[in-house]
């Protein structure tokens, strides 16, 4: 039996993953809604309550699981958001909230539980937008290559034995496609000069809902790296995500002039 932590474990991949691993392991599981609890209990796991856009929160989390364990065999941080829109018109404001939830919460969170793991693992849950070539959702490209990058380099920094995974899917089929264009309504319906393209963006968010990677798949590929004695830094699933993952070879003009030519052909 092992002890594992997972964040955003009420919905999309962090549910399925709760639910994977509360079978034969000591699971402590996050919510940010009271009305998950009794559910989470219901599974045999230990709910701990974490807002990722509150750092107190984020502190007392931790707090609390420290209190209940001095080993964490796996980390899993999986809560995040889309912040999206056109750049030109996002309000600053709004892109810290974006890395504030997706980057620095996780970091902030697993610095304060990095003495437990020690002799363990960290593992993300990225995305093909780290590989930064999707517009109108540039803060959660540019947040997921930013906690890639902090991550990796805490890997090769620390004097613990800590092994830390990023974990990067295409386009998976979680309710996280319908809240974020909630999420995104303002920005969405006032983007004068641009309705076409958020047409588009919110047509395509409610396509991948249900057309998306099965999040069983990624549930699968995370199991197979927590049972591996030396798993690879990085590993991309999905086809979408793999494309992504060779066009981020090319050069950056060429890169552009690609995706400058599929936005046209999409939206008219």
């Amino acid at each position: 039996m092992k002890t594992i932590v997972i964040t955003g474990s009420t919905s999309g991949i962090g549910k399925a993953l709760t639910e994977f691993f509360a079978k034969n392991n000591c699971v402590f599981a996050g919510y940010r809604n009271e009305s998950y609890v009794k559910e989470l209990e219901d599974l045999g796991v230990i709910p701990f309550y974490i807002n990722m856009s509150e750092p107190e929160s984020i502190k007392l989390a931790a707090s609390f699981i420290k209190s209940k364990t001095d080993k964490i065999d796996t980390l899993i941080n999986v809560a995040g958001c889309v912040i999206a829109g056109v750049v030109e018109n996002i309000e600053p404001e709004r892109i810290r909230e974006q890395f504030q939830v997706n980057t620095f919460s996780h970091l902030d969170f697993s610095q304060r539980l990095l003495d437990l793991l020690d002799g363990g693992r960290i593992i993300n849950i990225s995305s093909m937008s780290s590989f930064g070539i999707f517009p109108f959702v540039a803060p959660y490209c540019a947040s997921k290559r930013a906690l890639d990058i902090l991550f990796n380099s805490m890997m090769i920094e620390t004097k613990r034995n800590i092994k830390v995974i990023s974990v990067k899917p295409g386009v998976i089929a979680t309710p996280l496609w319908e809240k974020s264009v909630e999420l995104n309504k303002s920005s969405i319906e006032h983007c004068q000069g641009f309705e076409n393209e958020m047409n588009y963006m919110v047509k395509n968010a409610r396509k991948n809902q249900t057309h998306g990677l099965e999040v069983s798949k990624v549930v699968d590929l995370i199991a197979e790296i927590n049972c591996l004695e030396n798993p690879k830094s990085s590993y991309t699933i999905g086809f979408d995500a793999k494309v992504a993952q060779v066009i981020s070879y090319l050069p950056q003009d060429i890169q552009n002039f690609l995706i400058k030519k599929g936005l046209s052909y999409k939206i008219k």
